[in-house]
């Protein structure tokens, strides 16, 4: 063991200007001390209650990271190898969770690895590893895990679902995938994340298996649910709630006809369209599409056959009272959270695997 270093030494060494933190620092030395005395103790309990014959053997040295510097350690050991220390652990190099928190803190705020490894030194005058970082982080994984299998309530007024896709690497290759979002409001009025999905492609056969988890895992009604204008989404929904009103969104629909319609027309026909979507009754919107369409039909006729063709999904919102109706007839609500989202991943253009896209959107939320 080294040598006892007390309180009065500290002092007289802090006097004589002596570094408090880092690695021949002042507390750096009594955190050492107090750290090896509290493993000799814990030997010497064990050694009183083995039952068969055992003695001490010695000690091993390891360096341990801790927020006022770095220590090499002495760990006592026993004859039998049967001591297993509880205070700092056979395989752990860090002596307090503070530094954990803090990585996990930066990394939930889309941090680089390479920044939170600048911003610990800073801190603690300790570099850490790439490796320790992402060793850190991925204990969100097992957390991550069980909140996506977690029991949900078997009612919701409301779900809003949406995709935001991101550059994912695998076999070698960056390819695109999308993150599935199903953001729920609970009948108490909070909103909440009920899953994160991460699929290749967006499409209905996959949201069909993410549908089916919802239901899996206790939920067994959805009153209204809004999404974009994915072909067979609607199916999806009603296969797995058949009682579900879904209701499509109406700014994606508008975005989508607006790419059909001539520049020099669009201001005109977004003028002419407004009338539908803002009706104050549904039949006061049919007419302001017939309308739309004697105007308009002959120079876009895609256009039209679309709204005319989903018009059933569309005009779902206009049975609720208009405060309501603001909230519920875009995806703005879910939109929202991938705004969020971006600002986190902004400065990453793609992940090395599934894992660490999903564990960062995890930690962000």
């Amino acid at each position: 063991m080294t040598n006892q270093f007390n309180f009065e030494d500290a002092v007289k060494a802090l006097q004589s200007g002596k570094k408090l933190n880092g690695k021949d620092g002042v507390l750096t030395s009594l955190i050492k001390q107090l750290t090896e005395s509290a493993l000799q103790a814990e030997l010497e309990h064990h050694l009183a209650n083995e039952q068969a014959p055992n003695r001490k053997n010695g000690f091993s040295t390891k360096t341990i990271k801790s927020p006022a510097g770095n220590f090499e350690l002495e760990t006592p050991r026993d004859r039998s190898g049967s001591f297993e220390p509880q205070l700092i652990k056979k395989n752990q190099t860090t002596l307090s969770d503070e530094i954990d928190s803090k990585i996990l803190s930066m990394f939930s705020m889309g941090m680089s690895y390479r920044d939170i490894n600048k911003h610990i030194e800073d801190m603690y005058g300790m570099n850490v590893a790439t490796g320790t970082i992402s060793a850190v982080t991925d204990k969100l994984i097992p957390e991550l895990k069980a909140w996506q299998q977690r029991p949900l309530d078997s009612h919701y007024p409301i779900v809003w679902l949406d995709a935001i896709h991101y550059k994912v690497k695998e076999d070698g290759r960056y390819i695109s995938k999308a993150v599935y979002t199903l953001l729920g409001l609970d009948i108490h009025g909070k909103k909440e994340i009920l899953g994160l999905h991460l699929s290749e492609n967006e499409g209905a056969n996959y949201w069909l298996s993410v549908l089916t988890d919802l239901n899996n895992r206790g939920v067994k009604d959805i009153l209204i649910a809004y999404v974009d204008g994915l072909t067979g989404f609607p199916e999806a929904i009603a296969a797995i709630f058949p009682e579900t009103e879904v209701q499509l969104c109406i700014v994606h629909q508008i975005r989508n006809s607006m790419k059909y319609v001539a520049s020099k027309n669009q201001k005109a026909f977004m003028a002419d369209l407004k009338p539908v979507y803002r009706a104050s009754t549904k039949e006061a919107a049919e007419i302001a599409l017939d309308e739309l369409e004697a105007k308009w039909g002959d120079a876009y006729p895609l256009v039209i056959n679309s709204w005319r063709n989903k018009w059933h999904n569309l005009s779902a919102y206009f049975k609720y009272p208009e405060p309501i109706r603001r909230v519920i007839y875009t995806t703005n609500a879910v939109e929202a959270v991938h705004r969020q989202f971006r600002k986190l991943t902004k400065t990453k253009g793609a992940f090395p695997n599934e894992n660490s896209l999903l564990k960062l959107l995890y930690a962000a939320y």
